[in-house]
């Protein structure tokens, strides 16, 4: 008889090089958080009370060093759920779903739903309004919407009873529109605003799960605080004391970085209240300060009740969660709020993965990774091959890091924003961040730079690029490992109208200059694109006309070119 060691062996090699999963089929439930910045307990903050999220992590492995690919909700939950970056689809604004510009995409949840797995998703996964909306093809059941606006005391609404950020998310026209609080705190059971609500519900679908033992299932939970308005509960403002918030060290934008580099938060300004531009009362900032640890406070109990039915159903060992926020924040930095950059604040992100039988729990990565990865980690995760679809993944598998947490995946990541026609793309290494700003396609000699180093400058008070050429040209050669990114998709142009809507004859004569100055809301003398296009009531048609009127094509409309509208 021949002996069975050599054969054994060889099966063995071959069967070792596809490694299965910790566990056959396992459950996946994956928590995105809208405007989460890496503020939490695990991950070093005195102050913040976030118990649940710190339980997770005590689960699995906290990556330290995590990066949003686009720092704004549609582009970054596009990478989320597609594996590939904004600058690969091409779209980087808030309205336009990404089948438009990649129809057959699949989905991270449609191919575990292809692949036996029911698909759920409840709350903000995708990004919807501002005329972007759900994708059935990615569930297995309809998405169950939360609302994501929602005030308990009347006084916080605007007079209306629709408020300006309402009129937004639903596309409609918020111009002369009230503004609704920036903040609420209300003596109200956690179920009177839309997580809590939330938390309910993901609790009836994990309890459905029992009837179905045999179908592993993919649970999206999306909660929304710690989202402006930061409306929660008065018990969450009551964890803590306004007066002790310190207001941030850096109060300016970085010196020497382009004049358009930075934001002026136009997104908390449409809030009542709030200064329609420059700088916040002392006293306004540290109550903001206050109602985002308070929103996350709130959203982070309604994660604990979510943990704790996953537990009491024994569903925990048999489940990969996931913890992922959608980009950072600013809370006054530099002056800015929200997100809307290339800066730390608003790119780097919480990002926790707790996988039964391969994560080591409680550990830290110190590995660069970027929301572009957890694609290809839940399919090895899960024992599942890469989609067939259009699209290449262009993630790493972050496994390698979970089983070992001084395990590296890849020495850099990719993240872009927008600044009118300019693109700004940033390379993020261990040290430092180089920002390329120029149009999509054109020559890398028309760009502008940013350079910071974040071992000798980690508030980046200072551009470096001009001082650090050699710097610069090390992080150029790892940019230019990249595609070229791709301009913003636009729909294929139609049969032009007669007259754009702005220069029709009928009716009476429009001001452009008031309309120049109701629309530059951070009041900088020119309108960059978001500006322009903000309630367009044409807004297939309002970029070629932005092109049109932009007569010098330095990406932003001065107040003339604006009034001539492309005129002599």
């Amino acid at each position: 008889m021949r002996p069975l060691f050599p054969f054994l062996t060889f099966a063995l090699l071959v069967l070792g090089s596809v490694a299965p999963p910790a566990v056959a089929k396992p459950n996946v439930l994956m928590i995105c958080v809208d405007d989460l910045k890496p503020l939490l307990g695990c991950y070093g903050d005195k102050t913040i009370k976030s118990p649940n999220i710190d339980r997770l992590a005590a689960r699995g492995v906290v990556f330290d060093r995590a990066y949003c690919n686009q720092a704004v909700c549609a582009p970054s939950r596009n990478t989320l759920m597609t594996g590939v970056r904004p600058s690969t689809l091409g779209i980087y604004d808030l309205g336009t779903h990404f089948r438009k510009a990649v129809p057959d995409a699949i989905t991270l949840t449609q191919h575990f739903k292809q692949q036996g797995w029911k698909t759920e998703g409840m709350g903000k996964i995708l990004h919807v309004g501002h005329g972007n909306r759900e994708d059935a093809a990615s569930w297995s059941v309809p998405h169950w919407p939360a609302k994501s606006i929602h005030y308990a005391l009347p006084e916080s609404r605007a007079a209306s009873g629709l408020t300006r950020e309402e009129a937004l998310f639903n596309n409609k026209s918020a111009q002369g529109l009230p503004r609704g609080a920036a903040f609420e705190s209300a003596g109200v059971p956690d179920t009177a605003y839309g997580d809590g609500q939330l938390a309910e519900e993901a609790i009836r679908r994990l309890q459905a799960t029992r009837t179905t033992p045999e179908v592993p299932f993919f649970l999206a939970v999306g909660f929304v605080r710690p989202h402006l308005p930061f409306n929660a509960p008065k018990k969450y403002w009551d964890l803590y004391d306004r007066t002790a918030f310190p207001l941030p060290e850096r109060r300016t934008p970085p010196d020497g970085a382009p004049s358009y580099a930075p934001q002026s938060g136009g997104e908390l300004r449409q809030y009542a209240g709030i200064p329609e531009q420059g700088d916040l009362p002392e006293d306004l900032q540290r109550t903001l300060i206050h109602g985002y640890h308070a929103a996350v406070s709130y959203m982070d109990a309604q994660l604990g009740k979510v943990l704790d039915e996953l537990d009491r159903l024994a569903l925990t060992e048999k489940t990969i969660i996931v913890l992922w926020g959608d980009h950072g924040w600013h809370l006054g930095d530099h002056s800015m709020w929200c997100k809307h950059t290339n800066y730390e604040q608003a790119t780097r992100i919480p990002f926790v993965i707790a996988a039964p039988g391969t994560a080591k729990a409680g550990t830290h990565s110190p590995a660069l990774v970027e929301t572009v990865d957890l694609f290809p980690t839940l399919l090895e995760l899960a024992g599942l091959p890469a989609p067939a679809g259009p699209l290449k993944l262009e993630g790493k598998s972050l496994v390698p890091a979970l089983r070992d947490a001084t395990a590296s995946v890849k020495d850099h990541v990719l993240h872009v924003y927008p600044r009118g026609a300019r693109l700004g793309r940033a390379i993020r290494t261990a040290t430092h961040r180089l920002v390329e700003w120029k149009v999509p396609g054109a020559s890398p000699d028309t760009a502008e730079w940013e350079l910071y180093d974040y071992v000798n400058d980690p508030l980046e008070t200072k551009n470096l690029a001009a001082t650090q050429p050699e710097t610069v040209a090390k992080l150029r050669a790892l940019l230019a490992t990249h595609p070229e990114a791709k301009p913003q998709w636009r729909a294929p142009a139609g049969p032009e109208s007669a007259a754009r809507p702005d220069q029709r004859s009928a009716g009476p004569k429009m001001d452009r200059d008031a309309m120049f100055t109701r629309r530059d809301t951070d009041a900088d003398g020119k309108l960059t694109t978001g500006e322009f296009l903000k309630d367009q009531p044409d807004p297939d048609k309002a970029p070629a006309r932005f092109a049109l009127f932009d007569t010098d094509k330095d990406g932003a409309l001065s107040r003339p070119e604006f009034v001539k509208g492309g005129k002599p």
